[in-house]
C-alpha cells in the first residue's frame, strides 16, 4: 500500500509539472502516419493511343511513415519549422489495351525529406491552428512506378525521374497536453511531385503528377 501511494504521488507531481509546461520555445520529436495519393488528369498515352494509367479522380491512398523534429517559437502566435522524413505516394490502376492489368493496383512510394514552416495561432491553451509552405526533396522510391512503365511499354521505357524538389503547403490543427502534442494536417502541392521523361514508346514526352495527403503525428517536447 505504501509503495502504491508513493507511486501515485510521483505520478500526480509529474502530471502537475507537465500540465504547467508552457514555454515560449519548444524543441521536440514527432512521429506518425501519412495517408497519401497521386492524382490529376490522364495525360499519358502510348504510341498505340492507349492510356495505361488511371490517375483522374484517384482516391486510392497509401499509408506511410513520417517522423522527425520540430521547433516552435512563440506562444499565442508562433512559427514552427520542422525537419521530417516522410513516405508519400499512392495506389493506382494500370491498364493494357483498355483492360485493367492482372496485378491490380500499383502501390508507389517515395521517401522524402520535408521542411514545413508553419505559422500558427493558439486559440486556447491546448488548441492550435496552423498553415504554411513545405518544401519536399525526393530521396528515393520503391521503383514500382518505373516497373509499371516498363511492363506497359513491353521493355525499357527509358523513364527518367526528374523534379526531385517539390513545393506545397500544409494546413491543420493541433492539440497540446503539456509536453505532448497531437497534430492533424492536410498537405497539397503547388508543383508536380514527380516528372518522368521518356525516350521511346510514347506520344507524350513528359508526364507529371501532383499528390495530396492527410497526416497525423504525435509529438513530445524535449525543451
Amino acid at each position: 500500500m505504501r509503495n502504491f501511494m508513493i507511486a501515485l504521488c510521483m505520478m500526480t507531481i509529474s502530471y502537475a509539472a507537465t500540465a504547467q509546461y508552457d514555454p515560449a520555445f519548444r524543441f521536440g520529436i514527432k512521429a506518425g502516419a501519412n495517408l497519401s495519393n497521386i492524382n490529376g488528369s490522364n495525360d499519358l498515352s502510348l504510341s498505340s493511343g492507349n492510356n495505361p494509367f488511371n490517375f483522374k479522380d484517384n482516391d486510392n491512398r497509401s499509408l506511410g511513415f513520417v517522423g522527425g523534429v520540430f521547433f516552435r517559437f512563440g506562444k499565442t502566435f508562433y512559427v514552427q519549422p520542422e525537419l521530417l522524413l516522410s513516405q508519400k505516394g499512392g495506389r493506382f490502376n494500370v491498364y493494357e489495351d483498355g483492360v485493367q492489368d492482372a496485378n491490380g493496383k500499383v502501390d508507389v512510394r517515395f521517401s522524402n525529406f520535408d521542411v514545413p514552416v508553419l505559422l500558427g495561432v493558439r486559440i486556447a491553451k491546448f488548441f492550435r491552428v496552423n498553415v504554411g509552405p513545405v518544401a519536399s526533396l525526393r530521396l528515393s522510391s520503391n521503383g514500382k512506378l518505373g516497373d509499371s512503365f516498363d511492363d506497359v511499354t513491353g521493355g525499357n521505357s527509358g523513364a527518367e525521374f526528374k523534379n526531385r524538389l517539390a513545393y506545397g503547403y500544409q494546413a491543420g490543427v493541433g492539440f497540446d497536453f503539456g509536453r505532448l502534442s497531437l497534430d492533424v494536417r492536410y498537405e497539397g502541392n503547388f508543383t508536380d511531385v514527380v516528372k518522368v521523361d521518356f525516350d521511346n514508346a510514347t506520344t507524350a514526352s513528359q508526364f507529371g503528377k501532383k499528390s495530396n495527403l492527410f497526416q497525423a503525428t504525435l509529438g513530445f517536447s524535449i525543451l
